[in-house]
């Protein structure tokens, strides 16, 4: 099937551009690309009407944005998770969404032993002593950890969690993974040991998030797991911002329940200049840039554009994430 050169693939927003990348795949099917930078339904249900296929980062396609498709073939979200995506709606709609789910595995789990590391070796704090004119420890020597003495407990063992403990191996800490999906031998296989939610939580002296943003997985760290979780524990979280309850997690941190926390992630994000978060000096966060490489930026988009005209030439649709195919 040829894709009509009247074809149009409307990018409902993107942290990248030039669409150069996009055009070198789908220009040759005559498909035009159609730029936004929407971050409302409001902004969105006016653009989708007319569009045969919908890239989109982090704009809100919700319900009301999927009821005003009227000949969309495809919706392909630029990256791993498909929180923005009702997914749902567009089964119903008889619409596969579509997600990149390899594109930045080296780089966030790079990320994630950095924000390991950060924690345990202090790094972020002993750079500011050193900038504002000090010298030697920043804190109390018992900030300071080895991974080597530490139980590191993995929430989730898919494909970066798996790359995170294969890190984690040569500095030589017990790891621990809760995963349901996963068989008890492949955690094993892997070197880690395989427990549940609870037992990961009591006994790991720092847990790090790899979900997705799932009913079952938001605010997962609350209050209440936070309780389960050992004194002084170390949280990481280069998921989903939504898996932690954000005000639980900093009344934990004031209280001394937990030490510290890294997040690449957060929720809200981006997060208000004036939010409290900002203010912890037991939080080291980045701006979601764990997946950020020129190399993984680049398989991205061009991963995305080629699911865009799998739909469009009428070939079957690669990782769909809601179960249509068409």
């Amino acid at each position: 099937m040829t894709a009509s050169p009247s074809w149009k693939v409307l990018v409902t927003d993107a942290t990248f551009g030039p669409f150069d990348l996009e055009e070198e795949v789908l220009a040759p099917l005559g498909v035009q690309i159609v730029p936004a930078q929407c971050r409302t339904e409001a902004e969105l249900v006016p653009l989708v009407g007319e569009v045969d296929a919908v890239l989109t980062q982090f704009a809100p396609v919700k319900a009301q944005v999927i009821a005003a498709m009227q000949r969309c073939r495809v919706i392909v979200r630029y990256g791993i998770g498909v929180d923005n995506v009702d997914l749902a709606a567009a089964a119903a709609r008889g619409i596969p969404v579509c997600n990149v789910p390899d594109y930045c595995i080296d780089e966030v789990a790079d990320h994630t032993l950095a924000l390991i590391l950060a924690l345990t070796r202090q790094v972020v704090p002993g750079h500011q002593l050193f900038r504002n004119g000090g010298w030697g420890l920043a804190g109390s020597l018992q900030d300071l950890r080895a991974l080597k003495y530490m139980t590191v407990g993995l929430v989730a063992f898919g494909r970066i969690g798996r790359e995170v403990a294969a890190r984690l191996r040569p500095h030589k800490c017990r790891l621990l993974v809760h995963d349901p999906m996963v068989d008890a031998a492949t955690v094993r296989q892997l070197g880690a040991e395989p427990v549940s939610l609870d037992e990961l939580l009591a006994t790991s002296d720092l847990v790090s998030l790899h979900c997705p943003s799932t009913p079952q997985t938001r605010a997962m760290i609350n209050a209440t797991s936070i309780e389960r979780m050992k004194p002084g524990a170390l949280l990481v979280n280069a998921s989903r911002g939504d898996l932690v309850v954000t005000d639980d997690l900093l009344a934990a941190l004031a209280a001394g329940r937990l030490a510290a926390a890294a997040l690449d992630v957060t929720s809200p994000e981006p997060l208000p200049a004036d939010h409290p978060l900002r203010q912890s000096d037991r939080v080291v966060v980045s701006s979601h840039v764990a997946s950020a490489t020129p190399q993984a930026v680049r398989n991205l988009r061009t991963s995305a554009a080629q699911a865009v005209a799998r739909a469009l030439k009428g070939e079957p649709a690669v990782n769909v994430v809601n179960g249509v195919t068409p």
